[in-house]
């Protein structure tokens, strides 16, 4: 067992150096801000350290085996309690995993309770909290009950006052166990940097899933969770300021947070299902995102062409792609672009999803008649230069659309097609002329988002016929040996191989023949070929890029386009 003596061991700090790691171990948790004023470069070289000085191994928890069996008989309190896990037995003893080599306390505590000698081994405290929410899941301390017995470190603070009423509903929610619980859900998820959370409610209980980088990925919970799931759906109401004994119908509503000193804002949505109500969050984290063309992934030819529409002074410019693959992300970086103090820029939509400064931003209300389309008209008397509608839905918001531009205004907005091509026959389908459709319409920006590789673990491969479709430039690939990865996965991206996103764009510029196409409601795929013989480059084309840029995977290209 550990002893007071073995911090007496000499080795690779002194003793100044080993006082000023236990204190920062004590105050933080963490090595990580006095990392370097020991002289390393990681908080990981950091621990080495101290656990060499201290007479402690130290071992890479993403590359060591666990003997998940333990857990049936381990005080799964101690794990919470102190930040422990235990490994394996050796040589009769139980090799037990911690964040802190200072902390005899927790050593002794397991030793007591397990009859057992206890070996101590040092693991960097980030891949320790991974591994607990990993096999014990997320929420599982609160659901002990032990985290209302420990002082609030989560950093998750309302920024707007909620109201609650004396129902039993209301009471449950505001248990502080459920508020911990609840508190911990969105701030994994931020950590995480999933742009959604589900919580489903199924036959067998309560399902969370996280989206990360556009993919879902479930989070282990305990089972116990289901007794919270009413609470938790009210917990997450009241935040939202939304009706706590409605279940009938569905409620959207919005959450403002500080996490960790960070402004998040979380937009919620409720509806009724067959086993409870399911609840989708988008979070929005403002400190994440920055409104940049250079900055989404646009080549520089791209940049320069979707710069010079932009700067237009008059007609409609649209982005297209399914929801999630960051039309709004591109539309309010186009904003961010040609904002000044000369340019009056107004914009509807539903909902705002961001505030923009220097923008002036309304929020569409349906239930009121505020529409897309009412909106829209009541904006052109505001003497705007620039129009941004969230989204063209119908016939009369298409046709207001058209009509700014035609009085001279810059119109952007949004529409759900699979190409830039089809934006043509779309609005020709929603019943606007076609003549006005080729000469108002400047240009449509197709886009779909795909996962980066992680630059920890992307490995370099040399592909075949085989690993490709057709459509690679797998000659020109090999010719000039241009370097291809495929994912991994490492602790560094959760075991993903990818992290982080980046666009992939179309953009068609409406020149003569493709105008005129337009005008004769010719198929989208001539209207496509001819943009392509004036130097369009299509999604694909521009994804095989970043494959062979090493920013992405064949897979991953294949997964958000089909084949020209």
């Amino acid at each position: 067992m550990l002893t007071a003596q073995s911090f007496l061991n000499k080795g690779m700090l002194d003793a100044r150096q080993l006082q000023l790691a236990r204190e920062a171990q004590a105050a933080h948790g963490r090595l990580s801000q006095v990392a370097a004023d020991l002289n390393f470069a990681t908080e990981e070289d950091a621990l080495r350290a101290v656990a060499e000085s201290l007479g402690m191994d130290y071992i890479d928890l993403s590359a060591a085996k666990v003997d998940l069996s333990l857990l049936e008989g381990f005080p799964i309190k101690l794990i919470h309690r102190y930040g422990v896990f235990p490994l394996k037995y050796e040589d009769g003893s139980l090799v037990l995993a911690t964040g802190n080599p200072f902390d005899l306390q927790a050593v002794d505590a397991v030793s007591a309770a397990t009859c057992v000698s206890v070996v101590p081994v040092v693991v960097l405290p980030g891949e320790l909290n991974k591994l607990i929410k990993t096999h014990l899941g997320v929420g599982a301390e609160t659901i002990d009950g032990l985290l209302a017995q420990q002082q609030d470190q989560d950093g998750v603070e309302i920024l707007e006052e909620v109201e609650w009423d004396q129902s039993e509903a209301s009471e449950a929610a505001q248990e502080p166990s459920v508020v911990r619980l609840v508190n911990e859900i969105l701030t994994e998820a931020i950590e995480t940097r999933a742009s959604d959370i589900h919580l489903e409610a199924q036959a067998a209980g309560m399902k969370i899933r996280y989206r990360i980088d556009g993919v879902l990925q479930r989070q282990p919970t305990p089972p116990e969770i289901n007794r919270f799931q009413n609470a938790i759906i009210s917990r997450l109401k009241i935040m939202a300021r939304l009706n706590i004994a409605e279940k009938r119908v569905p409620q959207d509503g919005r959450i403002k947070l500080k996490v960790a000193g960070r402004e998040v804002d979380i937009r919620v949505s409720i509806i009724p299902m067959l086993h409870g109500e399911g609840v989708v969050m988008r979070v929005l984290d403002k400190d994440r995102m920055q409104f940049s063309l250079r900055g989404i992934g646009m080549d520089e030819d791209t940049y320069a062409r979707f710069s010079e529409l932009i700067k237009l002074p008059h007609g409609i410019i649209l982005v297209t792609g399914p929801t999630g693959s960051g039309k709004t992300t591109t539309l309010y970086s186009a904003l961010n672009e040609i904002r000044d103090e000369e340019t009056k820029i107004i914009t509807t939509e539903d909902p705002i999803e961001y505030q923009l400064e220097g923008i002036n931003q309304i929020q569409v209300h349906t239930k009121v008649g505020l529409t897309f389309a009412a909106s829209l008209r009541s904006i052109l008397r505001h003497d705007p230069d620039v129009v941004l509608v969230g989204e063209i839905r119908d016939l009369e918001t298409a046709e207001n659309a058209v009509q700014a531009s035609l009085t001279g205004h810059l119109v952007f907005s949004t529409l759900h097609t699979n190409d830039a091509a089809g934006a043509f026959m779309r609005l020709v389908d929603m019943g606007v002329e076609p003549f006005l459709v080729c000469s108002t319409v400047e240009g449509i920006m197709a886009q779909r988002l795909v996962r980066t590789l992680c630059k920890q673990c992307r490995r370099r491969y040399t592909p075949t016929i085989e690993d490709v479709p057709p459509d690679f430039p797998l000659e020109a690939c090999l010719k000039n040996r241009t370097p291809v990865f495929r994912a991994v996965g490492c602790r560094h991206c959760r075991g993903t191989g990818y992290s982080g996103r980046v666009g992939i764009y179309e953009l068609m510029v409406a020149n003569d023949e493709v105008r005129r196409l337009a005008s004769e409601r010719a198929p989208s795929n001539l209207v496509k070929q001819a943009a392509i013989n004036a130097g369009m480059r299509t999604l694909r084309q521009d994804g095989w890029r970043k494959v062979l840029r090493g920013q992405t995977t064949v897979d991953e290209v294949l997964r958000v386009t089909k084949a020209d």
